[in-house]
């Protein structure tokens, strides 16, 4: 049974850019930084949405995206979208949960995830995506974090309770932790946030029928975010990180 403020939710993200803070220009730089990559390398886009990285990665890469979402609104306008531009051979769309993939080890060349680690909890991404990569494959992925070390009361008493968020650096620990090298690591301009993401989201806000309760809750609840943005967005940001699996040396050590 659905959930009617998750609908809600969901029917005013429909037809945005963008369902998380991000840009092209932002996917583009990760590429860089990630790169060089094989001829036709084989990508996994993780929480793709509607898909803005994942036909940017097969257009700019040459090779195939096996693009990964569980709610279907967001893949059939990936699909119709990778039609529209020539692209429909070169990613796939799968209605899949990211915590149950059914790739055997080594399946891919690079796993992304801009804005969809949450879901499973850093930690846990890095631990259950690692063993996908193919020897030489990169993991790239972008992650809300604390920008300070004391972040505001105002903006703990928002993420605290649905999302703890920790500093870069935790967080850098955390993946050499789990088996990393950290390649490099990329804030995200605060542009990301409200060019293709903030600002058209608000506009849907405007026009949202708020009549309906599961409606109003879900335009509420998009609102505080917002606001908390604009109040203490010095606090917190996303951060790019990109991931290699550290390899046995021959001395034991990883």
């Amino acid at each position: 049974m659905s959930d009617p403020f998750v609908d809600a939710f969901f029917a005013l993200h429909h037809g945005l850019p963008r369902q998380a803070p991000g840009s092209d220009a932002t996917t583009r730089r990760l590429l860089e930084l990630a790169g060089p990559l094989p001829p036709r390398p084989r990508m996994l886009d993780l929480g793709c949405g509607p898909g803005r990285s994942a036909l940017l990665l097969a257009a700019e890469t040459g090779g195939h995206v096996t693009a990964v979402d569980l709610h279907q609104p967001f893949l059939d306008e990936l699909t119709a979208e990778a039609r529209r531009r020539g692209l429909a051979g070169a990613v796939e769309p799968v209605n899949r949960s990211m915590a149950d993939l059914p790739y055997p080890d080594g399946s891919f060349d690079v796993v992304w995830a801009e804005g969809s680690a949450y879901i499973l909890g850093f930690d846990t991404a890095l631990r259950q995506w690692r063993r996908l990569l193919a020897p030489g494959g990169v993991l790239v992925l972008t992650e809300c974090e604390w920008a300070t070390e004391t972040p505001s009361p105002g903006a703990r008493a928002f993420w605290d309770p649905q999302y703890p968020l920790r500093t870069t650096e935790r967080n850098a620990a955390a993946a050499r932790e789990a088996g990393y090298t950290v390649v490099a690591v990329l804030p995200l301009p605060d542009s990301d946030w409200f060019d293709e993401y903030y600002t058209p989201l608000a506009g849907r806000l405007d026009a949202a029928d708020l009549t309906d309760e599961a409606t109003a809750r879900a335009v509420a609840a998009t609102r505080a975010e917002i606001a908390l943005r604009h109040e203490h967005g010095a606090d917190y940001r996303y951060t790019g990180y990109v991931l290699r699996p550290r390899q046995d040396d021959g001395t034991g050590e990883r």
